[in-house]
């Protein structure tokens, strides 16, 4: 197809970087900017005017039925992510009871407006014009500030930065190597939709972060794609017919005041032949879902070292909520009563680790599911928990988890983003060709004394070790490391020797306890991995926990939690 028979728009990144956060992660930058976030930041320059331009619409509806674009953007080079403490921006000098009081009526109002609207199918009635002004009422604070004579000089000090509280912010960003990206449909736009598109482009100034400086035109050059829409490869959002609509219903219903996320589609895009293609990138069989529980602040003192006690707990815990009859990739198994041998779900306490002031403490905890575990163990799962948390008493940390004379851990499961990056699963199964482990790992096989006898029987011991760790990932279904290095001590901050982990021991084929040597581990893979990853004997009851790690050369890791 000739460039005469495409339509193009060029966007260029004023500052050579792009700051926007990967829709489903806050620590990961996008790239190539997503064709979605594009329409959306036509729309929201369309619907600033004054009088929105029904032209421009047009033109706007005719874009977003042209179907995902292709996307020529070069390489980029994503910036080490590390978190900043920030002053919030709606410190307020009034006190703190008022504002409690405002935003539960505003918040019961808003309410209000969602039923009245969805019972009306979106039409403003008279009844939503009356909750409208009632909105409108109940935000002003106008005269609440104005009373300067009334305020307490002690509250209007708060407003200073240094004394507002601070919330912790992430800004992904990356610097491409070329600071244009051109997005082509395979369409002739008709010349005045080409020209108000245009117009309306000469309006757009940022994209993703308010830092994130563009300017953005229509063109008539048509350079070669290096995304293209695929069966297979990386997701993008991009946008269909009734894009726009769909933005300007879920308008109504946050009034931009209301939590939101932008409506997209979900395209997958591959490299073209323009481009180097990816390595693939291997998956153990122990990823898939997490559900996380976060300990509350008095229940944070347990070292990594109490791992497997708090998995016995936790998996204790689910199983007394759960149904008498228990699926075997929830109970590990099967109905002879011998473990299975398949993947099953995992309890994995969460330690602190891979920071400068990591100190192994444990912060949660997380129930892996593999992704080849069936529907029915998921709904197993979530009913025992579910019972778990009706018969909790009413709480912050409702749930409890008694450990005898060691005390009582108190916790919640998280059903949002998670403060602490310890306890968020994209610091777990972020792709890697390196990974660590964070706790140590228990080996299939004992190899021998490590630390006593001749020389030459150590490092045979120590060999065997190696092999071990080999053999593990074989277990979870990914090929030999190019590289294993074992230890007794830890290779990442915050993790703790071996030596001071207690014995782990597994009933062996004749059900005499058989115990496994616990060992630090470093592996290279030859291509990506993408966690999580457990390894070992003890990889369902939180030994072999390993965290990825950056490339060689890499050292900016940055602070991960509190």
């Amino acid at each position: 197809m000739s460039a005469a028979e495409r339509f193009c728009i060029e966007v260029n990144f004023l500052t050579g970087r792009y700051v926007a956060t990967f829709h489903n992660d806050r620590q990961r930058s996008e790239w190539p900017p997503h064709p979605a976030r594009l329409f959306s930041a036509l729309v929201a320059t369309w619907a600033d005017a004054d009088e929105p331009d029904v032209t421009e619409r047009d033109a706007l509806e005719w874009l977003e039925a042209q179907g995902p674009p292709a996307i020529a953007a070069s390489e980029s080079v994503p910036r080490s992510v590390v978190s900043h403490f920030v002053p919030v921006n709606d410190a307020s000098i009034v006190g703190g009871a008022w504002q409690a009081r405002k935003a539960k009526t505003i918040t019961g109002l808003l309410d209000q407006l969602d039923e009245e609207l969805i019972s009306s199918h979106g039409e403003i009635t008279r009844k939503v014009s009356r909750i409208k002004d009632r909105l409108a009422r109940q935000r002003d604070v106008e005269t609440q500030i104005s009373r300067t004579g009334n305020t307490n000089p002690s509250s209007a000090v708060t407003m200073l930065p240094d004394h507002r509280g601070k919330q912790e912010r992430f800004f992904p960003s990356v610097t491409p190597h070329d600071a244009r990206v051109t997005y082509l449909w395979d369409a002739a736009a008709p010349e005045a939709v080409c020209e108000t598109i245009d117009q309306l482009l000469s309006r757009v100034t940022r994209l993703g972060h308010p830092s994130s400086l563009v300017s953005c035109r229509v063109t008539m050059e048509s350079p070669a794609a290096t995304h293209a829409p695929s069966d297979v490869g990386q997701s993008l959002r991009t946008v269909r017919r009734g894009q726009l609509a769909e933005l300007e219903r879920q308008y109504v219903r946050h009034e931009g005041v209301k939590p939101r996320s932008l409506p997209y589609t979900d395209v997958r895009y591959n490299a073209t032949a323009e481009t180097v293609q990816p390595e693939p990138t291997l998956q153990p069989n122990t990823s898939g879902e997490w559900i996380v529980f976060e300990f509350a602040h008095n229940s944070r003192s347990f070292p990594a070292t109490r791992t497997v006690d708090l998995a016995t707990a936790m998996r204790g815990a689910v199983l007394n909520y759960a149904e008498d009859t228990m699926p075997e990739g929830l109970s590990g198994h099967r109905s002879d009563g011998k473990p299975t041998y398949d993947p099953h779900v995992a309890f994995l306490p969460l330690p602190y680790v891979g920071s400068e002031y990591a100190d192994g403490r444990l912060l949660g905890l997380a129930l892996s599911m593999p992704k080849s575990l069936g529907d029915d163990v998921r709904r197993a799962v979530f009913r025992a928990i579910g019972r778990w948390e009706q018969e909790a008493p009413q709480h912050p940390y409702p749930l409890r988890l008694t450990l005898g004379s060691q005390g009582v851990v108190h916790m919640t499961r998280l059903r949002g983003h998670a403060d602490l990056a310890a306890l968020r699963p994209s610091i777990w199964n972020r792709p890697s060709i390196r990974w660590v482990s964070a706790t140590p790992i228990a080996l299939p096989r004992h190899p021998g004394s490590l630390s006593e006898g001749t020389a030459a029987a150590r490092a045979k011991a120590w060999k065997s070790a190696e092999t071990g760790v080999a053999t593990a990932c074989g277990h979870v279904g990914l090929p030999e490391p190019l590289s294993v290095e074992v230890a007794l001590n830890p290779f990442i901050v915050g993790a703790k020797p071996a030596k001071r982990f207690p014995s782990f021991s597994q009933n062996g084929k004749k059900g005499k306890p058989v115990r496994r040597q616990l060992v630090h581990a470093s592996l290279t893979f030859e291509h990506t991995v993408e966690g999580p990853l457990m390894l070992g004997a003890g990889r369902f009851m939180g030994l072999g926990l390993m965290r990825p790690m950056p490339e060689f050369g890499d050292s900016s890791e940055g602070r991960t939690d509190e």
